[in-house]
């Protein structure tokens, strides 16, 4: 069944601070089990992608932990030059270095984002003028053009969808890294058809969230509780 983002929002449940899906909903094969998320990496040719390894696990956890949504446990690593990655319901990118996507990579990059996907970009240099955040940003502006990424407001939807932020959560190494020492107090995005496509972020979430899953016990505060928010805006918005 092919469902457009609107369809699979008005067929979610929500319930007991849960979010619950209907089976029809889920997609269905033959050979894998049914799920209603996976977190997919995606691997570009110009730069280090393979970057907080333990992240993807750790939200995992959460999502498992906080919400009734079937999530298939493992994250997938997808070349964005592979027509696959079209599929996903949510896409991580992120790294330190270049980003200079190939013809490949750039197509399936403005494809999927046309067609209604969702990709959130970390910048682990956490540097507004590192060269991460440069060279992204100058290769959005080549595929959608001058000023499409814009600052989120404070009152977006992302930070109320399931969680309650009442501002923007602060990463520790923003003010402890190699990066331009700044609290960065907004996010970007490049919207479409009224939501978020792609989400772009100079505060180094992942490796916020780096970390094994069962030392969450340690934090006075559970920090990926932001990454969940991120998720359900992913898939219900």
């Amino acid at each position: 069944m092919s469902l457009t983002r609107k369809q699979f929002l008005q067929r979610l449940l929500l319930a007991g601070g849960g979010l619950a899906l209907p089976g029809a909903v889920r997609a269905q094969s033959d050979t894998t089990p049914a799920y209603d998320f996976y977190f997919t990496r995606l691997m570009y040719e110009s730069g280090d992608w393979d970057v907080d390894q333990r992240m993807p696990s750790n939200v995992l956890n959460s999502l498992i932990e906080y919400t009734n949504l079937n999530v298939d446990p493992n994250e997938r690593i997808v070349p964005l030059a592979d027509a696959s990655m079209l599929l996903a319901p949510f896409c991580y990118l992120a790294g330190h270095k270049l980003v200079e996507f190939t013809a490949a990579e750039e197509k399936n990059f403005r494809d999927y984002v046309n067609r209604g996907g969702f990709v959130f970009v970390d910048d682990c240099n956490h540097d507004i003028d590192g060269l991460f955040a440069k060279s992204f940003e100058a290769q959005m502006t080549k595929l959608f053009g001058e000023g499409c990424l814009q600052k989120l407001p404070d009152d977006h939807d992302l930070y109320r969808c399931f969680f309650q932020f009442d501002e923007l959560p602060v990463t520790s190494f923003e003010l402890n890294g190699w990066g331009d020492d700044l609290v960065h107090d907004y996010l970007k995005a490049i919207v479409v058809n009224g939501r978020i496509a792609v989400l772009y972020s100079n505060k180094d979430f992942g490796c916020e969230w780096d970390y094994d899953y069962r030392n969450k016990r340690w934090l006075a505060i559970d920090n990926t509780k932001f990454a969940v928010n991120i998720v359900i805006y992913a898939l219900t918005s």
